[in-house]
């Protein structure tokens, strides 16, 4: 006798010899679960390779504080209070104390971290794709989508999911928020689907009454660890419950009235910044502009492709949850384009999730396929190939394609400076990078909820007087007493002000460390 179980996890054959003793099982991985694992490992090494940059030493310099005072952590990348960081979340918080318990550095947390969002990440996908469909290779198809089937210009940013992308942001609380927006979406969609399975205990979902408080507290973590995904994650919540909930009396109306204020609870009582002060704060909005610009480009394949298997869904039923999570997305980017909270458009990366699960679950339908399907699958696997050859393999292939950014490090600077003492810097990368090894910035690099922008120009501005080639020593002079600059870190184009003693320089870039103000910080 032999019985399979469905998604291949336990085997029962025919008991032979010493298997018959154990009763005939053997164990099976999934198809999702093979690739899955094949794909952690292969990603967790590209993401090791590239050396990080951009935001990484922002999230290294939160870790550095929060290493240094658990409690009461300095501003991220300035000598000031941070009080009011909403870089202080749950998620920081736990790296922090990680730091502190192993002695390791920022830099090593925010690389160590990598491997375990995409754990999260990856289990959330499958997890959220069974509940779309039951069919084996669905997760694995919308895994191809999801980090393949994007455009042929390169889409850098934090929580965009394709390959090349994510060699950068694996380390981001954004990769983190978005695994736990998908393990929320999978169980909201449990929930909504089929309300009777909430009376059961088991690994499927808590019972009743806590398992809608246990969910709001899930959309609450990821309200506090990354508010902008949380937007996307409320609107697919939204999506599902409205898409799948077959009755809506007032007990289920309760429920998850219970799950929204529970989420909200959990967002109030964080005690390290407001996250509700966060909505009407538009100090980045400049910055993120430039998502709207190339949409085309980043974007086309999965659109061209995603958008017919969307519409195959649509047919079947208008209420269909990914359907209305692509409307909702997409009202909300528009939204952000004409209102200019461009700030908004970050949910751009998780719009794309409908199309390519969509196309993924089409695809995993049982052969023989259809005319219209066999068209669709060519087209999926052309687009694949486009966007990979195009963008993505430089994320897994070292040389003959593009590359991920490699950004100079900054240990060889970092050495010789204290912990908080305070930096002058020219450079794109050093201003970005060095606060991650515990230093501070006199002008902070991005903007910050617990530092008001005016004061931030500010201290722009006296940092660009101070490196004006005009300037004078006195004039210098006050801006080191104003913030108890110790060093200056300036391009190899930068002449050294003669008050400055070189201490040390780079052999990759050139620039120069110089220390500067040593009498005025030891007078502090």
């Amino acid at each position: 006798m032999s019985a399979g179980v469905r998604a291949g996890v336990l085997v029962r054959r025919s008991a032979q010899g010493a298997t018959a003793l154990r009763g005939g099982r053997t164990w099976r991985p999934t198809p999702y679960q093979a690739a899955g694992f094949l794909f952690w490992l292969v990603l967790t090494l590209a993401y090791w390779r590239v050396p990080l940059c951009c935001d990484a030493g922002q999230h290294a310099a939160v870790v550095e504080r929060l290493k240094a005072d658990l409690s009461h952590p300095r501003h991220p990348m300035a000598d000031l209070p941070g009080a009011g960081s909403a870089y202080y979340s749950p998620y920081a918080l736990a790296e922090g104390g990680f730091a502190r318990l192993t002695g390791l550095g920022g830099w090593e947390v925010v690389r160590l971290a990598g491997p375990l969002n995409l754990l999260v990440l990856l289990t959330g996908v499958n997890r959220f794709v069974r509940v779309l469909t039951p069919r084996p290779w669905a997760p694995v198809l919308a895994l191809l989508a999801m980090t393949l089937l994007w455009g042929t210009e390169r889409a850098w940013w934090s929580g965009y999911l394709g390959l090349m992308s994510m060699t950068g942001n694996l380390g981001y609380p954004s990769t983190f928020a978005i695994g736990l927006t998908f393990w929320a979406w999978a169980l909201t969609g449990t929930r909504a689907r089929d309300p009777r399975r909430v009376r059961y205990v088991g690994p499927r979902g808590l019972p009743g009454l806590p398992g809608y408080a246990a969910l709001g507290v899930l959309y609450g973590l990821v309200l506090l660890i990354h508010p902008i995904t949380s937007v996307a994650a409320v609107l697919g919540a939204i999506a599902l419950a409205a898409g799948w909930q077959p009755r809506w009396t007032g007990p289920v109306l309760a429920r998850w009235a219970l799950t929204g204020a529970t989420a909200l609870l959990t967002a109030a009582v964080w005690p390290y910044f407001d996250v509700f002060a966060l909505a009407g704060d538009d100090s980045v909005d400049a910055m993120h502009r430039t998502l709207y610009r190339q949409l085309a480009g980043e974007f086309w394949l999965a659109a061209v492709v995603g958008l017919p298997a969307l519409w195959l869904r649509g047919r079947r039923s208008p209420r269909d949850p990914l359907v209305l999570m692509f409307v909702l997305d997409c009202l909300v980017v528009a939204y952000g384009w004409v209102s200019g909270h461009y700030t908004y458009g970050r949910i751009l990366g998780l719009t794309l999730v409908p199309l390519q699960f969509a196309l993924a679950v089409e695809l995993a339908a049982p052969r023989p396929w259809r005319a219209g399907r066999r068209v669709l699958g060519w087209a999926a696997a052309a687009g694949a190939a486009a966007g990979f050859l195009t963008v993505q393999a430089g994320a897994l292939i070292p040389a003959g394609f593009p590359q991920p950014p490699h950004w100079p490090a900054y240990a060889w600077a970092a050495r010789h400076i204290g912990p908080g003492e305070v930096v002058i810097t020219d450079g794109y990368y050093a201003v970005h990078a060095i606060a991650g090894y515990g230093p501070n910035l006199a002008a902070p690099a991005w903007p910050d909820p617990a530092l008001d922008e005016r004061e931030r120009a500010r201290r722009e501005a006296d940092v660009r007087g101070y490196l004006a080639p005009d300037s004078t020593r006195a004039e210098r002079a006050t801006v080191i007493r104003r913030y108890h600059v110790r060093w200056l870190l300036l391009t190899r184009w930068r002449p050294v002000p003669e008050e400055a003693v070189v201490v040390a320089w780079s052999e990759r870039t050139g620039e120069v460390l110089a220390r500067v103000g040593t009498a005025a910080t030891a007078t502090r």
